[in-house]
Formats: C-alpha cells, structure tokens, sequence
C-alpha cells in the first residue's frame, strides 16, 4: 500500500506569550517553547488511523527548517510515525518553497495522500497545501473536519458558511486539515524511547532541486498590537446612543 506524507511545522507553542523583538525585526524565540503546529498535529493524527485501519502502508513526516526541527519530528515519531525526513535549512523557506520541496519527496515516494494542516499558527499563511496541489496537479480538498478513503478516491466534509460541503477526489490527492477532524493521541514514555531508534533522514533543498536563497517576501517590521482600550459603562440606552453618535459610529 502506498504511503501517506504528512507536513509538518515547527512554531511557538501555542500556550506561549509571543513577544516582538525590541528592534522590531522579528519574534523572540529564545528559551521559547516550541511544538507542532497544532493543525499539522490533528494532520498527523488522522493518518496514523488511516494506517491503523490497514488502508496506508506506512506514514512518513515530514518538515524543513534548522537541525532543532529535529526535536518536534521526534516527537512525531513518538505519535506513531513510521519514519522522518528534514529538509534542514537556516533561512526560513516560503510556502511555495516548502511546496517545491514537498513536491520533489511526493515524486519520490509516491504517497497516496498528503495531509497538513490548514495554516500554521505562527504566519496564518494557509497556502502551502494549494500550491502544492497545483504543482502536482493533482486534486486538492481544504479545512476537512471528516476524511474517509474507499477505493481510488477520498471522500471530505468540510464547513463552510452555509453548513457542510462533501467532495470527493481522485487519489492521490492533498488534504489540509481544520480543527474538528480529529483530537490527536497524547505521547507516552514508551512511545519517546522507541522514537529514538526510528530513522530519521536530513536532507537538504538544494538536493530536491529547491533555492533556499533570499525569499522573495522581506518582512519590514514587527509590531506588537495596540493596547485595547478601556470600556465604558454608560447608564441608558439613551446614553450609548448618544456616545455612539458622538464617535461617528451612528
């Protein structure tokens, strides 16, 4: 049976206060927590059932960043990953980079599926699915809260704002994944130490054919947001009215 390819980001942890450089230039990541991207977890989750149902050959995860990402596929491993591979890279990649990159591995490995989640919590870009899908030309469907496989072909609901949407697509196909879809398995010790014995290969961009040169996007500045301002109680209708009136909302 084919493989499923998982994607993987490594960002701050969502329990974690983001703080702005005092320069401006980017986010504190020093003695920072860092984890899975919480919607590539829930990715993660849902293949390792498929496998568990006897309908993948073995799920393969996968993400790009600096040596340190190490930590986080491991962790991906401990959750029932069969096998790991980092794109290991200094510079921060684009989406469409990591897409090149994710492209050059599905040629390699042929996966039945690639799942990720449906944007990562740190740039809220959501593109890497869909750029990946167009560059493999293949069927894509987004935000999935139910995913269920029949032969040849991939059976997603999603939410939208009119209530559900059901697609079907023709396997292999790209799948991003949205919150209600699954509720990922918590990692016990056992499932750690039998971690560090799975394989778990680094390679490059430059050996999938990838630019990792300057991206062509240049962040300016960071700014944190402003301070909310304090609320005021007013007395009566009659009141809020006029206060409203007064700010040019009414």
């Amino acid at each position: 049976m084919s493989p499923i390819l998982v994607a993987l980001k490594r960002v701050i942890d969502y329990s974690v206060r983001v703080r702005i450089r005092p320069d401006g230039a980017g986010v504190v990541t020093e003695g920072v927590k860092m984890s899975l991207n919480p919607f590539d977890e829930i990715a993660l989750e849902e293949a390792l059932r498929i496998r568990e149902r006897g309908q993948a050959g073995e799920v393969i995860a996968v993400s790009a960043g600096p040596a340190d990402v190490q930590q986080q596929l491991r962790t991906a491993l401990a959750m029932g990953a069969d096998r790991a591979i980092l794109v290991q890279t200094e510079r921060p990649l684009e989406p469409l980079q990591v897409a090149q990159a994710l492209l050059c591995l599905c040629r390699t490995h042929q996966p039945q599926l690639v799942i990720l989640g449906k944007q990562a919590i740190d740039d809220d870009n959501g593109q890497t699915g869909q750029m990946l899908a167009a560059l493999w030309q293949r069927p894509q469907a987004t935000f999935a809260s139910k995913l269920e496989l029949t032969a040849g072909q991939a059976r997603v609901t999603r939410e939208i704002d009119a209530g559900l949407e059901v697609l079907e697509v023709q396997l292999p196909a790209v799948i991003t994944t949205d919150l209600r879809l699954n509720e990922p398995r918590y990692v016990r010790l056992p499932e750690i130490m039998k971690a560090r014995k799975k394989p778990l290969d680094v390679v490059t961009p430059a050996s999938l054919g990838v630019s990792d040169g300057a991206a062509p996007f240049r962040v300016l500045k960071y700014e944190a947001p402003a301070p909310r301002a304090r609320g005021v109680r007013v007395g009566s209708a009659a009141e809020l009215v006029e206060l409203l009136a007064q700010r040019g909302v009414l």
